[in-house]
């Protein structure tokens, strides 16, 4: 026994100054702490840090910091010092932008430095005295270069270096697959279809780290910048072509008696989350589930073909589509991939015509790059979840009744006209409410997803109702254009539950249908068309020619895909097609479900019938849907709005900046 303690006195020296000569035994460790207390102070649910995320965060430090062994030992530990700098400081740069905007620092963001430089004098206030945790290892990481640590020097030196670069390599091998494993089964697991999908950069950070987070937002801008190929002349000219057409027909509908009609009224349009057409006006177990719209119907103008037209980027989808009248990305967000881009959007027009322009949404700011993109298209204001008293908890984050409530009661704060763009949340997918928010007796339907769907659905009518008593109350009611229409389907495809809810069986066209359909409604200061039906197909980038033509605003130069729905012209629907962006559509007699090649292609149906038809009935729409997606994609994916505005007058470039900020 005394010889193993006189061993021990005589190695643990020795093992000491190993791991000190290293660096890295006390890099990593030091560096892991560091992440795993980032992770517990933004404190996103569901995202604490687990035994594989460590795993991942040690694979990714060792592949950071591997290329030290090649060096000597003092410059060794003078590269780690310098690292655990670098890295610190963008893990902190990281923790106090997501304080504020909660989101993490992207190339795009950097790129706009109005984001960045809008926190200001707001860094001091957005520190806490817990941050100096980070640090406390700085002075020992400063001093470690200095200490007698190197071995006397002995043998070759070419032996050394040799060793020095075998370490290097198995310390390469152990990091790479202590990060592509893990991180490879989450992609075909749990995390798949997230990348590239571009919901949230936290959702990233929370499969790949932090670090890794940042390696890949700068692969992915890197490819979109310099890989992209440059798009051909004849194909820019097509689309210009086409918004010209576009533009025209627009612009023909400006002369008609509702044009300008509603001047000055302010707007006031909800996005409601995951709400359907075909719960509108239905009873379960004998109750109404949405008594509230169910009597907005009566003094509203109401769409029962109105579809959404998003595509993965789902919300955000609906917002762009809905605000800036162009298709979605078919991958990915265009609130993420494209933000910095020139749009002609609904905020910004209005923006220009002297509206103060607002959204509202009680979720963290960053999900879907909101901070960024509201502003790019031109909201003043954006009220995220940290400008709500959360005294109302109901599943994501605030229920929708103090939402709306508390929404309402900074209207005053806008000025006169103004544009108020609110997006509700309780009605989101699972759709659980807390027993405090269900109302609802689902019957049959108790315990199933359906069944809290229509619960939660029920739940968000009635914050609507709320909300509209409030908004006649203030006097707003008779002074405003209200909108709502829901954004996205439910995400429920178990068809026998809809069926048994519809009490009828459903063809093939019918689901396909229905998956799209969500209620548009439409309620003007006077009443006008109160209780009217349209049965024209419309979708969401009719959204804002509608309200644009209602106010007198003319869009025939902007850059818009849709059309005026609610016009003084004799409705014509005949040749109008609602396009989705995997290629499918519909028009009052038709329905093309778009499906790749190697399914045997599209499939084209009677819309009323559900009766397949020849292929050949579907090629004339089929081809305008195609040209009205590409022309669409090209305008975003390449930024010809932008291009083709540098290419304005002087006033009209001045009008265009003023409305970008």
């Amino acid at each position: 026994m005394n010889g193993l303690f006189r061993l021990l006195r005589q190695r643990l020296p020795l093992a000491l100054t190993a791991v000190l000569r290293s660096g890295l035994p006390l890099f990593v460790p030091a560096m892991l702490a560091k992440l795993a207390l980032f992770n517990q102070w933004i404190g996103v649910r569901y995202m604490e840090m687990t035994v594989v995320d460590a795993v991942i965060a040690c694979g990714t430090l060792l592949l950071l910091s591997g290329w030290t062994l090649l060096l000597p030992v003092r410059a060794r530990l003078v590269s780690l010092a310098l690292l655990n700098v670098l890295l610190t400081l963008i893990l902190y740069a990281d923790l106090l932008y997501f304080r504020y905007f909660q989101d993490l620092i992207s190339v795009p963001v950097l790129l706009q430095a109005a984001q960045v430089g809008s926190l200001g004098g707001s860094i001091a206030a957005l520190m806490e005295p817990d941050d100096m945790l980070l640090f406390l290892d700085w002075p020992v990481a400063a001093l470690l270069p200095w200490l007698p640590l190197a071995r006397r020097r002995g043998g070759r030196a070419k032996a050394r270096r040799a060793v020095r670069a075998a370490v290097c390599a198995a310390v390469f091998a152990a990091g790479f697959l202590m990060t592509a494993l893990p991180i490879q089964e989450a992609r075909n697991g749990w995390a798949k279809g997230l990348f590239g999908a571009d919901w949230w950069n936290v959702s990233i950070y929370n499969v790949v780290g932090l670090y890794g987070f940042h390696a890949y937002d700068a692969y992915q801008y890197m490819k979109l910048r310099y890989a992209s190929m440059p798009l051909a002349a004849e194909a820019e000219a097509e689309s210009a072509d086409w918004f010209g057409r576009r533009g025209a027909a627009r612009e023909a509908l400006a002369g008609d008696r509702l044009f300008g009609r509603y001047a000055g009224k302010n707007i006031i349009m909800i996005q409601v989350e995951a709400l359907q057409s075909f719960v509108i006006g239905r009873t379960w177990n004998g109750q109404p589930v949405t008594p509230r719209l169910n009597e907005l119907l009566g003094e509203s103008v109401y769409f029962e073909r109105f579809y959404h037209q998003t595509a993965q980027g789902r919300t955000s989808d609906a917002e762009f589509a809905a605000q800036c009248s162009l298709h979605p990305l078919a991958s990915g967000s265009v609130f993420i991939r494209h933000a910095g881009r020139t749009y002609d959007c609904l905020p910004g027009i209005l923006k220009e015509a002297g509206y103060g322009t607002a959204a509202f949404h009680a979720y963290d700011g960053g999900f879907w790059n909101r901070n960024v993109m509201y502003a790019r298209i031109g909201f003043d204001r954006f009220y995220s979840k940290k400008h709500y008293a959360m005294d109302e908890p109901v599943g994501w984050s605030l229920g929708d009744r103090s939402f709306l409530r508390q929404s309402a009661d900074r209207f005053g704060q806008l000025g006169q006209p103004f544009y108020a763009f609110l997006v509700t949340l309780s009605s989101h997918h699972p759709y659980q409410l807390p027993a405090s928010a269900d109302s609802f007796d689902a019957g049959s339907f108790e315990g199933t997803m359906f069944g809290d769907y229509l619960d939660a659905v029920h739940y968000a009518d009635a914050a609507l109702g709320e909300l509209f008593d409030r908004l006649k109350a203030s006097g707003l009611w008779e002074n405003a254009i209200i909108v709502i229409y829901g954004d996205h389907d439910n995400s429920i495809a178990d068809w026998e539950l809809y069926e048994q809810f519809l009490g009828r069986p459903l063809h093939m066209a019918e689901r396909h249908q229905l998956l799209r359909a969500v209620p548009l409604i439409i309620r003007l200061p006077d009443g006008a068309m109160g209780g009217e039906v349209r049965s024209e197909p419309a979708g969401q980038i009719d959204i804002a020619p509608t309200l644009l033509h209602l106010i007198g605003e003319r869009t025939g130069s902007r850059i818009m895909a849709g059309l005026p729905l609610i016009t003084g012209a004799e409705q014509d629907s005949d040749g109008r097609i609602v396009v989705f962006r995997n290629g499918s559509f519909t028009d009052e007699r038709l329905f093309y479900a778009a499906r790749p090649p190697e399914e045997g292609g599209g499939i084209c149906y009677d819309a009323q019938t559900g009766r397949p038809l020849p292929a050949s009935r579907c090629e004339a729409p089929k081809r305008a849907a195609e040209e009205e997606i590409a022309a669409s994609a090209r305008a975003v994916e390449y930024g010809l709005i932008g291009k083709w505005r540098s290419a304005e007058p002087a006033d009209e470039k001045a009008k265009t900046a003023d409305r970008f900020g």
